[in-house]
């Protein structure tokens, strides 16, 4: 920090100078590139939904390609131009950028503006990710389903530009933090393999494998026998819920699961709802009762639909009608559990319906197996898992905690760097 702010003591005494975007860069706007255009080689190309789920601040390689004669038509990106997204779903992820300092030229899209300047290209990408900015960008945001920040009105968007020396220090420093964050998410991602390496081997109902996730299974070895397999619907029965919308969402109300909120925000199991509709649709609704497992039967993919949050509040709770109640006898956090391994997802694929939206029906769900080992069995690998999933998924201990403490602390310091004292 003390070097930073002594360059910019030297080299802008006054302050840093604003300048508008479209003063110091040129804006071009990409068009066409559907993902059907992906060709297995040939010219990188960065279609602007990766930026939103794969991209960080920058990159050196492009995980698409199009052809040549795909390429002649589309926007051009040169090593240190930036590509901004135009629209999104929501405001905090409109222009969001990714530097591009590959060796070669690739190409972009429609929804996507390519900033073409002579300044530090990570410096205006991590520049694009601060409080200062959205608070820039939110003035020119249009649309309300869609948002949309045009390069026209991005154009418009002032930013400090610092000397080029100060914008390489600052960079320097935030490498640091985002490298060592890549560090951990790396490690976390290993820990989760190795996670879902011993829930399905526990769940598989092997010898040999139970014996390998656990130093205490071999002790189980006998109870193997006990272990039967049965259908869902002879252990239980499926309620589909009813429908409400977000239009229906109020702050305090009648607890609610909507199908997405399990992609998005639950995991294993629940006690609290997230989200609440009006208590005067309560005649017109479905529940799941504690214990029930809530499980969303609408997905984008296949390998989604089916995910499943064991209910454990105290109460009954809401579910949207693209949902099933599983109502059953069984630890609810062994069903859940049960339902993210590798054999459950393998015999789940047979029955999914696969048109645009894949879809799973009731119907269908119970023909679906299920071991069903002693209540003492299944308490006794719940605690396991319970352990291992707080490992790679609990913010409140172990590698998540980490990646959050060093997550705020690299945003406190990118926002501290990057504010400046405007020149007069």
């Amino acid at each position: 920090m003390s070097r930073i702010e002594g360059l910019i003591a030297e080299l802008c005494p006054e302050g840093v100078e604003y300048k508008a975007i479209g003063d110091f860069g040129e804006l071009v706007r990409g068009n066409g590139m559907p993902k059907s255009d992906f060709v297995e080689s040939g010219v990188g190309c960065i279609h602007y939904g990766q930026i939103y789920t794969y991209y960080g601040i920058w990159t050196t390689e492009t995980i698409s390609f199009v052809s040549a004669e795909k390429a002649l038509k589309l926007a051009k990106v040169d090593p240190g131009d930036l590509i901004i997204t135009n629209t999104s779903e929501n405001i905090d992820d409109v222009c969001k950028a990714v530097a591009w300092i590959g060796d070669a030229q690739i190409v972009t899209g429609g929804h996507a503006t390519v900033l073409k300047h002579n300044q530090d290209p990570k410096y205006l990408s991590y520049y694009l990710q601060t409080p200062q900015f959205f608070a820039e960008k939110k003035k020119h945001a249009t649309g309300t389903k869609v948002i949309d920040v045009s390069a026209k009105n991005l154009a418009k968007i002032r930013i400090p530009v610092p000397p080029l020396e100060v914008q390489r220090e600052i960079v320097e420093v935030l490498d640091k933090f985002t490298k060592l964050e890549a560090e951990l998410e790396a490690e976390l991602e290993a820990r989760r393999r190795q996670y879902q390496y011993y829930r399905d081997a526990l769940l598989s109902f092997n010898d040999a494998s139970v014996a390998s996730a656990s130093k205490q299974a071999s002790k189980q070895a006998s109870k193997q026998a006990s272990i039967r397999w049965a259908t869902l619907s002879e252990i239980g029965k499926f309620t589909r819920g009813r429908r409400f919308t977000k239009d229906d969402y109020a702050p305090d109300g009648i607890g609610c699961i909507h199908y997405g909120d399990i992609y998005t925000h639950y995991g294993t199991s629940a006690k609290d709802a997230i989200s609440h509709v009006r208590t005067d649709l309560a005649s017109t609704l479905r529940f799941a009762q504690p214990g029930d497992l809530v499980i969303a039967a609408v997905g984008e993919t296949v390998e989604d639909v089916g995910k499943a949050v064991a209910w454990l509040g105290e109460e009954e709770v809401a579910i949207h009608d693209d949902c099933f109640a599983f109502h059953h006898s069984l630890n609810p956090k062994f069903v859940s559990y049960y339902f993210q391994t590798a054999a459950f997802h393998s015999e789940k694929n047979k029955f999914v319906a696969r048109a645009k939206v894949k879809r799973l029906s009731g119907e269908n769900l119970g023909k679906l197996t299920i071991p069903v080992p002693s209540t003492e069995e299944q308490e006794r690998i719940v605690a396991i898992l319970d352990k291992f999933d707080a490992l790679v998924n609990d913010l409140g201990s172990g590698l998540p905690a980490e990646i959050k403490a060093r997550r705020q602390q690299y945003e406190h310091y990118r926002d501290r760097l990057l504010d400046f004292r405007e020149a007069a």
